[in-house]
């Protein structure tokens, strides 16, 4: 992917969220036919020229300051992960990383997610691929298919690719729009961090493709890390849940992590995972 184009992406969609009042300039502004704010009303708030800002945009000046990129950030009220998605994508273009080759499960991460038998746990990769996941987990997230290892890379052990070209996981999630934006805004952080990565590269290219809605959503450029996401679900054979999941990302490859996911405790959805968990064992 390249840093530069990703970069005046992601710019644009900022500007094209903030209003001319957001940032104090009043009326008499004649009507637009573009949202968001004018390049040339921005460049005044960070403290650049207008031509500086716009060859920024282009992708022509690889050697932009940190102190620049902050007043950028400030000027479009960037949240502390979108200001650190900015640093990246600036300055991924001052050397050319090595093309990454197919990503392997750490094994530190493989063991903590079969060693966790009371709570659904999976490692998931810097695509979204599912390197490994336990039982539990695989009986709420993919109760359609038979539990097997997923690292021979079938196309739907990939959690965008289930979200966006799979019926019936899409019918898992009650509020699935918000969690195919929280997908895209992982993937456009892992973009950031990994340009090169062909994987990354192929995903983008096949649901900009393949889902209208993808490429919607991935041009909006969302960025969030999703830490910790809550969401409700409609489970075909155990009902509705509410289940908290909680990333936690290796130290080792900061692209691979371990998703854990609980219910609060004395809850009907703890009361399931209880079930299922005993389930499992006897199963």
């Amino acid at each position: 992917m390249n840093p530069a184009s990703s970069l005046g992406a992601f710019l644009r969609s900022r500007r094209g969220r903030l209003r001319p009042e957001d940032v104090g300039i009043g009326g008499g502004i004649r009507r637009r036919r573009v949202p968001g704010l004018r390049r040339e009303e921005l460049a005044p708030l960070a403290g650049v020229s207008v031509g500086y800002y716009t060859r920024l945009e282009q992708g022509q000046t690889p050697n932009v300051s940190d102190e620049v990129l902050d007043a950028i950030a400030q000027a479009l009220r960037l949240s502390k992960e979108e200001r650190a998605h900015l640093h990246r994508l600036a300055h991924s273009g001052r050397k050319t990383s090595p093309v990454t080759r197919t990503e392997e499960l750490l094994l530190g991460l493989h063991a903590m997610v079969h060693a966790m038998t009371d709570v659904p746990a999976m490692a998931v990769g810097r695509a979204g691929d599912v390197l490994a996941w336990n039982r539990l987990a695989h009986m709420i997230f993919a109760w359609n298919q038979d539990f097997e290892a997923p690292e021979r890379r079938d196309r739907m052990t990939n959690l965008l690719r289930r979200d966006f070209l799979d019926p019936v996981s899409r019918e898992l999630y009650v509020d699935w729009r918000q969690k195919a934006v929280d997908g895209v805004a992982y993937l456009h952080v892992s973009a950031g961090r990994y340009p090169n990565d062909p994987d990354i590269a192929e995903l983008v290219a096949e649901l900009t493709a393949a889902s209208d809605e993808f490429a919607e959503i991935w041009a909006a450029h969302p960025i969030d890390t999703c830490a910790t996401t809550t969401r409700d679900y409609r489970h075909p054979v155990l009902g509705e849940l509410t289940l908290t999941a909680e990333f936690l990302r290796s130290r080792d490859d900061e692209g691979q992590g371990v998703s854990v996911f609980s219910a609060a405790p004395g809850s009907i959805s703890e009361a399931k995972l209880r079930q299922l968990a005993a389930d499992a064992i006897s199963g």
